[in-house]
Order: C-alpha cells, then sequence, then structure tokens
C-alpha cells in the first residue's frame, strides 16, 4: 500500500492516510454571523465521503475585528458552538477527523473599518493605515484565543491549527518587515515570537487535543528584508518545545510580492524540508501537489510527513480515488460499495 493513503499516526492524530484538506476560505457565511451554513455542511461533507484523512476547516475567527472577510466562520461567541457541534459531528460521522483552524487577521481585515496590528504599516497602498494594539490588547487577542479553543473543545473537535502564515496577526508579529516595536513584543526574535508562544498556552490551557502551528517560511522580500531559515528554524524549535505536535509549512501572503522563481508542482516542500532538519516533531507541505506519484516521493523520502491538499480537493473531490488508481494502491477503497463503482 502507498504511504500516501496508509494508515498514520501523525501530529498526534491516528488517520487514515496522509492526506489532509488544507484550510481554505469559503467566504460563505452570508449572514455574517460566524456560524456554519448548509454550504459547509455539503462542502466539507463530500471530502469527508472521499476518505479525506483529516479536514481542517476554514480561517475561524476568535474576533469579530479580526476576520479575514464579513463572510468568515467565527468561535468568538458561544452561540456559535452548536452548529459548529452539528458539523463536526456529521463529519465524524461519515469517517475523518476534524480540526479548525483560529486565527486573527490584524491589518488583513479586509472589512474592518479599523484592522489592528503590532505596527501601524498597511499591507499595500490601497489598504487602511493599521492601529497599533497596545498591551492589553495584545492580552485580550491572547485570551479570545484561549476562549475559542474551548468552543472548539465544546464542539467536539480532533485538533487545532493556530494561523502563524499567511500575513495574519501573529505572522505580522512574527516578521520585522511589519513588527517594528520597540517594547516586549519586538525587536529580537525571541520578542517578536513572544505573542506565538502565549497564543499556544492559551490554546493548550483550554484544549486537550493536538496543537498544530502553520508558518509561512518566507516572504519573497529577499535576503535581509526577512526573517533567514535559521531564524524559522529556531522559532521551530521554539514550537517544538511549547509542545506543538506539527508545523504546517506555507509561504508567502505577508507582503504584496510572489515567488521570485518560477512556480512548479512542490514548489513550497524545499522550505518544508529545510524546517524538517531542525525539528523532530511533524511537518506537513502544502501547494500545487495535484500529482499523486509526487505526493508519495516527498513521503517516501522524508521531505514531509503530510500532504496538505488545497486546490486540487476543490478541483476533484475524488482526488483520492484518483491517487489510489495511480499509485496501483489496490488496498484503498471507496467510502461503500455504492462509491466502489467509481474505482472501476
Amino acid at each position: 500500500m502507498s504511504k500516501l493513503l496508509s494508515p498514520a499516526e501523525v501530529g498526534g492524530l491516528q488517520l487514515a492516510n496522509r492526506v489532509v484538506m488544507s484550510p481554505m476560505c469559503t467566504y460563505e457565511v452570508k449572514k455574517e454571523d460566524g456560524i456554519p451554513t448548509p454550504f459547509h455542511f455539503a462542502h466539507y461533507g463530500m471530502r469527508a465521503i472521499s476518505k479525506v484523512g483529516l479536514i481542517i476547516t476554514e480561517s475561524t475567527a476568535v474576533d469579530p475585528r479580526g476576520r479575514i472577510s464579513n463572510n468568515d466562520l467565527g468561535l468568538w461567541d458561544d452561540s456559535q458552538v452548536s452548529e459548529y457541534k452539528r458539523l463536526i459531528d456529521s463529519l465524524h460521522y461519515l469517517g475523518t477527523k476534524v480540526g479548525i483552524q483560529l486565527n486573527h487577521a490584524g491589518r488583513k481585515a479586509a472589512d474592518e473599518d479599523s484592522p489592528v496590528a503590532p505596527s501601524p504599516i498597511e499591507f499595500d497602498k490601497s489598504s487602511q493605515t493599521p492601529v497599533e494594539l497596545t498591551v492589553e490588547d495584545i492580552n485580550k487577542i491572547v485570551a479570545e484565543f484561549g476562549a475559542a479553543a474551548k468552543r472548539a473543545a465544546d464542539a467536539g473537535v480532533d485538533m487545532l491549527e493556530v494561523h502563524g502564515a499567511h500575513g495574519y496577526l501573529l505572522n505580522q508579529f512574527l516578521s520585522p518587515a511589519t513588527n517594528h516595536r520597540s517594547d516586549a513584543y519586538g525587536g529580537s526574535l525571541e520578542n517578536r515570537f513572544r505573542i506565538v508562544r502565549q497564543v499556544i498556552e492559551a490554546v493548550q490551557a483550554n484544549f486537550a487535543g493536538p496543537i498544530w502551528v502553520r508558518l509561512s517560511l518566507t516572504d519573497y522580500a529577499g535576503e535581509g528584508n526577512e526573517n533567514s531559515m535559521e531564524d524559522w528554524q529556531q522559532i521551530g524549535r521554539w514550537l517544538e518545545a511549547s509542545k506543538v505536535q506539527l508545523i504546517d509549512v506555507s509561504t508567502g501572503g505577508l507582503l504584496p510580492t510572489g515567488p521570485n522563481f518560477p512556480v512548479h508542482d512542490g514548489y513550497q516542500t524545499r522550505f518544508t524540508n529545510e524546517l524538517k532538519k531542525a525539528v523532530d516533531i511533524d511537518v506537513s507541505t502544502v501547494g500545487l501537489l495535484d500529482n499523486p506519484g509526487l505526493a508519495e516521493y516527498i513521503l517516501q523520502n522524508n521531505q514531509a510527513d503530510l500532504i496538505m491538499q488545497g486546490r486540487a480537493l476543490l478541483r476533484n473531490t475524488n482526488w483520492l480515488n484518483d491517487a489510489a488508481k495511480a499509485l496501483h494502491d489496490k488496498e484503498f477503497t471507496a467510502f461503500n460499495a455504492s462509491y466502489e463503482r467509481g474505482q472501476k
């Protein structure tokens, strides 16, 4: 059987396979109340039926002011828990594990009249200049992460991911390009990491399951203008010391810049591989991994421990079935006898 589709214990979870549905915003909360809708039941349910090992639901705001958009999911209020629990229960019924990505968008809260950030630096010329957070504000946001984690625990989630990537608030603190503070939350790498450590502690105090963290390991800003790989490796070691069980590696999003090299299949895996050299905990990779052979190669060569699938699962809900065919994996079985007809 392929490594990709074999059961495995990864990131503190026992999974049916190493394919994870990566958290992807859908902007489908039309009532702007943060509560899952019938769309979310169908959207995630289809991927559960396809036998994805773990589904991480899209960016879920810990504060209504920290939504990427007003149409995002949220866990900032107890009233949001019951429908989240119904969604998670339904996905468990379909046989998949479920995670939630907790996030605060910071200066990238597009619909917020007065976005906040570590420093008053706008994302681009069309963005608002954010309000610099006070230490009191920071403490409040840390507590909001903890409260959201408690609600996620009440909803029955299997794991939580703290979003520290793609230019959102925690990423803004980590980067010297967006964090110009002179207090305990700015300056040195350790100071810039302080809020991340505090958020992890707050989440762990309210949720007993595995905690993962997503990081962007480059801003595509050029050497000397961003954290070095050695810096990210140090952050990885700090996360490991904080008992984080997996680092979800991505890139970009902090600045309005993209890759400075030709984008190709698996283009982000080299960053995962570099981080994996520095830590003993599990590490995942994401980005243009539609080719099952490439995904299997990455796993077999120990470049990553999990494959995060994003757009591939948007294009093809039965990606795992096609992967089994491509890998000649005769042991992979569809959800039930009716779906097995699609394998023939």
